[in-house]
């Protein structure tokens, strides 16, 4: 089953989140959307963006690497399950690039989000810089070793964002996502049950034509997420 993840970033109140689960849910109606559906709001919202009827389920967008403790501001896995959670994002290139989080962090942040019974969805990607250097197939490989000790026979999901894409506007080209794609396939194939998605200035029109061209398990949306119609209209419902 395709999935399709709205991360919300830093955006939207908790009426706003009210507001978009009440649309969202009014555009799936009781039909089987025949798609999985996660929101990924941020902590603030995250009572306010569940739905009751269970037809997605919600994503924390960040997860602290300890369990618990003297860790002002930050939020453990075991908070996030009792808050209702079913994924975590980690490794995303924003908590990379923005917040200094290295491998050795994300390693210790996975383990946390397996040991409270968590699904990660762990991000990677290359750069600009690192793509106009032709390093884009070494930097996937550096970031699956974070990977090393994550369980094989436990069900994981990987989203490729190459950064250049991310916000942008400039998506990745089906040769580009697929090319990606084929290689982490290889790479995770000691895996029991991976789903590879793709993130990086994804709409509307674009998603269809990625998800076929590229053999896409869904997508992790940014932007294109914050409108409830338009997340539907990725994921085929509109």
């Amino acid at each position: 089953m395709n999935l399709f993840v709205a991360n919300w970033k830093m955006n939207k109140t908790r009426a706003e989140a009210r507001a978009y689960a009440r649309e969202l849910g009014e555009l799936i109606g009781g039909r089987d959307p025949g798609v999985e559906f996660v929101i990924a709001p941020p902590f603030t919202s995250l009572e306010e963006s569940k739905d009751s009827r269970a037809r997605w389920s919600l994503a924390a967008q960040n997860v602290a690497s300890e369990n618990e403790g003297a860790y002002t501001g930050e939020v453990s896995a075991r908070m996030i399950a009792d808050a209702g959670c079913r994924y975590v994002i980690v490794g995303h290139s924003e908590r990379r690039r923005l917040f200094g989080e290295t491998s050795p962090v994300l390693a210790r942040k996975l383990e946390r989000v397996r040991e409270a019974g968590l699904m990660p969805i762990y991000c990677l990607g290359e750069t600009q810089e690192e793509r106009e250097k032709g390093l884009a197939e070494a930097t996937l490989v550096a970031q699956l070793e974070t990977l090393a000790e994550d369980p094989a026979d436990a069900p994981l999901v990987v989203a490729y964002e190459p950064v250049w894409a991310i916000g942008t506007g400039k998506a990745a080209t089906a040769s580009d996502a697929g090319s990606a794609r084929l290689q982490l396939a290889e790479l995770l194939s000691g895996r029991r049950d991976v789903r590879i998605l793709y993130g990086g200035s994804v709409t509307s029109e674009n998603a269809p034509y990625l998800l076929e061209a590229c053999h896409l398990d869904g997508f992790l949306i940014g932007g294109a997420s914050l409108v409830a119609s338009t997340f539907a209209r990725i994921a085929g419902l509109v």
